[in-house]
This record gives C-alpha cells, sequence and structure tokens, in this order.
C-alpha cells in the first residue's frame, strides 16, 4: 500500500476513534434497545362537535413506542386518542398483534398499551427509565417516521429544558428540546441516553424559519405519570388556580413593600374553586414554593444554571398531596400549607381539546345546543382559529370562570322545521337566558326547559336577541324532528336523567 493511501485510511479510523470516545452512546444502535421498540397501527373515529351526535369516520394513522416494565407499551396519548382498533409490531418482525389501551395520560400525552398475547415479548428486555438529561447531552431517538416501514434512528443533543405548551392538551410542562429530527410517526418512540428513556418524541416546530427542533417528553414527566397511575386511574398534575404577574418592575415591587432581598410574583386573580380560595389573596407576593426562590421573573433555578416557572416544583407532586408557599401579604412574610386537588387546566372556561369523549349536547324545538370546547372550535377546519367567529374565540382566549357562568353555552344551529321559521340561520350563538333563567352551565339550560310551565320558551343571546318557541307545538313535534334528521336521542349519555 502507499503512503498515499495509507494516510487517509489512517484519518479516517482516528476520526472514528476519537468520535466513539465524544459520543460512545450514539456510535451504533443497540440490538436490545432496538427489541424494546414498537410501531403502531391505530384506527381511529373522532367525534363531530357540529353534529354532536354523529361521529367523522374511520382514520389510521400510526405511531411508536417502547417495551417498558410489566409488560407495558409506553407511547404518546395522541397516537390512540379516539382509538377503535389498535395493532403493534415490534421492529424487525413482521407479526401484528391486537393490542388495547389500557390508561391514557392526555395532559402529559402519554399512555400505556398492552398486549394480552405473551409471545409478543419474547426475547426483549424492556427499557428503563432514567434520569433528565443535562443541556448538550447526546440522546438517541427510536422510531417509525413516515417515509420507510423499517426502525429508524437519529441522534442529536438536548438543547434546552424548560416549560412548553404540550400541544396535544394544550398544558405547560416541563419538555426537553433536542435537535434530533422529529417526523410525523417518530411520536411515541423513546429517547435514550446510556441505554435507558430519557424522553418521548411528541411534537416539533415546523416552518420556515426553524429546523429540527424538536421536543421530548422528559424523564419526570415520564416518571409522574407512571407513579399517578400505579392505582390504575390517570389524576393529573396538580394546579392551585391562580394568575400572577412578575414583578420586574421596581416601582412595583416598592408599592409591594418588598425588600431589596426578596423576590417573587404577585397573585391577581384566584380562580372559583381553587384548592387556595380563602387562603391566598389577590395582591399576596409568592416569594417562594417548598422552599424554592421564586424570582421576578416567575422562574426557579431547577438546576445549577437552568431555571424553569415555579409552578414545576407544584408538578412534580400527585395530587392531593400539599405544598409550602411563603408569601408577603402586606409587607409581612408567611407560611401557607396548599393542598393540591385540582389538575391543571381545572380553571378554565372554555375547556382544552377533549379526546376519547362525545361531545354534550341537548335538542329541543330543533334548536342544538352545546358547551363550548377547543373541539368545536377545531371543528370549523384547519384554520380554525382565523374563521371561528371572533366572540367564540375571544372566549377561549380570555374567558375565565364566574360565579355566573361556568361554561359557554352556544346554540349550535337550528334543525329547520315548521315550528322554528325564522330562526333557521342562527348558529354559533352564545346563550345568556332560557325562559328569564340565567345559563351557568349546559345543566341549567336543560333544567330551565325541563321545568318551564308557560306558553313558551324563550332564549336569550348575549346581545339581547329572543328566540320564541310555542311550548306546544314544540313538544308535539319534537320526536318528529329527531326521526327527520336521524338522531336517535335529543340529549348525551351525560345529560340522561
Amino acid at each position: 500500500m502507499s503512503l498515499g493511501n495509507f494516510l487517509p485510511n489512517i484519518v479516517l479510523w482516528i476520526s472514528g476513534f476519537l468520535l466513539s470516545l465524544l459520543f460512545p452512546t450514539i456510535v451504533a444502535a443497540d440490538d436490545g434497545i432496538k427489541n424494546a421498540i414498537v410501531k403502531l397501527y391505530t384506527v381511529t373515529n373522532s367525534f363531530n362537535y357540529h353534529e354532536p351526535w354523529a361521529m367523522k369516520g374511520q382514520k389510521t394513522l400510526h405511531g411508536s413506542g417502547s417495551i417498558i416494565s410489566q409488560g407495558r407499551i409506553l407511547t404518546n396519548a395522541h397516537v390512540v386518542s379516539d382509538q377503535m382498533f389498535l395493532q403493534v409490531r415490534r421492529g424487525g418482525q413482521a407479526k401484528k398483534y391486537t393490542a388495547k389501551v389500557e390508561i391514557v395520560g392526555h395532559e402529559s400525552d402519554l399512555a400505556i398499551v398492552r398486549v394480552e398475547d405473551s409471545t409478543f415479548f419474547y426475547d426483549v428486555t424492556p427499557l428503563a427509565i432514567g434520569e433528565l438529561p443535562e443541556t448538550r447531552d447526546y440522546v438517541s431517538v427510536y422510531g417509525f417516521p413516515n417515509g420507510g416501514d423499517k426502525l429508524s434512528l437519529t441522534e442529536g443533543i438536548v438543547s434546552r429544558i424548560e416549560h412548553t405548551k404540550y400541544a396535544h392538551s394544550g398544558a405547560y410542562l416541563l419538555t426537553g428540546q433536542i435537535d434530533a429530527p422529529i417526523n410525523l410517526g417518530n411520536s411515541g418512540g423513546p429517547v435514550i441516553k446510556d441505554g435507558k428513556i430519557v424522553g418521548v418524541a411528541f411534537q416539533s416546530l415546523r416552518n420556515d424559519t426553524y429546523e429540527n427542533i424538536g421536543y421530548m417528553v422528559p424523564a419526570p414527566v415520564i416518571q409522574h405519570f407512571l407513579e399517578d397511575i400505579e392505582d390504575g386511574i390517570f389524576d393529573g398534575t396538580p394546579d392551585i388556580g391562580i394568575a400572577f404577574q412578575d414583578m420586574e418592575n421596581p416601582a412595583l415591587r416598592e408599592r409591594m413593600l418588598m425588600n431589596k432581598e426578596q423576590t417573587g410574583v404577585l397573585v391577581s386573580r384566584i380562580y372559583p374553586d381553587s384548592p387556595v380560595e380563602g387562603i391566598l389573596e389577590i395582591g399576596d407576593v409568592l416569594l417562594s414554593i417548598d422552599g424554592e426562590k421564586i424570582e421576578n421573573d416567575g422562574t426557579i433555578e431547577f438546576r445549577k444554571g437552568e431555571r424553569t416557572a415555579f409552578y414545576y416544583v407544584m408538578q412534580r407532586k400527585q395530587l392531593q398531596s400539599r405544598i409550602t408557599l411563603r408569601i408577603l401579604r402586606q409587607g409581612k412574610e408567611q407560611h401557607l400549607n396548599i393542598p393540591l386537588t385540582k389538575p391543571v387546566d381545572f380553571e378554565r372556561l372554555v375547556p382544552q381539546r377533549q379526546y376519547d369523549k362525545p361531545a354534550t349536547y341537548y335538542i329541543k324545538g330543533g334548536l342544538v345546543f352545546e358547551p363550548l370546547t377547543l373541539n368545536y372550535l377545531m371543528d370549523f377546519g384547519k384554520n380554525w382559529n382565523m374563521v371561528a367567529p371572533l366572540d367564540l374565540l375571544n372566549f377561549y382566549d380570555n374567558g375565565r370562570p364566574q360565579p355566573d357562568r361556568r361554561e359557554v353555552v352556544i346554540l349550535v344551529k337550528v334543525l329547520a322545521d315548521e315550528i322554528n321559521i325564522g330562526y333557521h340561520e342562527k348558529k354559533n350563538v352564545i346563550v345568556s337566558l332560557v325562559n328569564g333563567k340565567p345559563v351557568s352551565t349546559i345543566h341549567d339550560l336543560v333544567h330551565a326547559f325541563e321545568t318551564h310551565k308557560g306558553d313558551y320558551y324563550v332564549v336569550e343571546d348575549n346581545y339581547g336577541y329572543k328566540i320564541t318557541l310555542s311550548r306546544k307545538k314544540t313538544e308535539e313535534a319534537h320526536a318528529k324532528i329527531l326521526q327527520n334528521y336521524k338522531i336517535s336521542a335529543d340529549r348525551s349519555e351525560d345529560l340522561q336523567p
């Protein structure tokens, strides 16, 4: 061999040797890991919120997962949401096995799937859950992204650890950002470091500006989920139901009688049914949470040199536990012990997207009523946030529950009939009163109709417009309207007497 041919080989060998020293965890895919990776084939059928007695029709999708302890498959909730039928296949194998969803945590976008056939697990070593990786740690993402049917392995680094909105649930929870590509089909696949699961790939940021920005559900959220479901029930992540503002402005801190050493956030609202109702007060300053100092921007140091939202301290706990707050009230410090009895986003007026759950609806005289949800808004189409009615969008974005309004009840549409002539074009109407009675929830609306003894039903919207129907004619036409529109029940199961 000539020296000219020999030198490039030495350079290649040295480069490979150095890479193996620098990045030992990503040099080659571990066969033991590959054996525990699963492809999920899901048949879904979602509920139609604009015609709440109907379904949208069957669709198929696929995702990824991994086999963990106790014969369980860990995946994303959005991979198995609204599923009608589910199969799984191990990487490198041909046979598909029928599977069942055991438990789902939509809030944290995690789910557990089971396969009853024990042969599915032959020669598999379950993957263990690791710890939260450090930023700049190298990780490997396993899964089955679109573009092929074989197991895919991509590699990258952990770019940051912070709170981010989970697209599936709308909850703000801890995430890990990674620069390994995450594409459709990767969802539910494990993110591996040192042979252990340190995250579950679940979403990515894709547009013309950003490239290779992927996110994983990090190990602490996975561990919280697995601990939560030990009793077979998903309870969720605690929230105390307040709104707050940061205190970076010096004049604001002076006005709240804070000294130079004190930092924190200002309580600006306490929501109805909050676990701190009657304990915290508007105008209190939260100084620390379970001994962790809250800075004026609302963050705590969760690891040396790394910060995230202060409510992460609370989110590490399980529901029904307690937490200690140190507050400043009128210039005096106090310690408060708070019960954690409510899950995240319980305080929303318009719920975030719901899954595996039919729409709540009620029909009277061809008038179709329903509580406003994100599902309803999203059924306006791909650009729902631009084409849905502005007053409904405003309630979704800015609405907060009040004692006299715990839901936004809307008139979805009018099923045309002789008794409701003149109202056939009414739709997406916010209901305020029925027969003179305030409508705080859909149950109030049902009660107002079914206890009414007058000659007319009167439905009043937010602007004072009144829909008036003859009670006698409405009752006579009720069954005929349902039959004409092929509707089997005038209300959803959760409103049955």
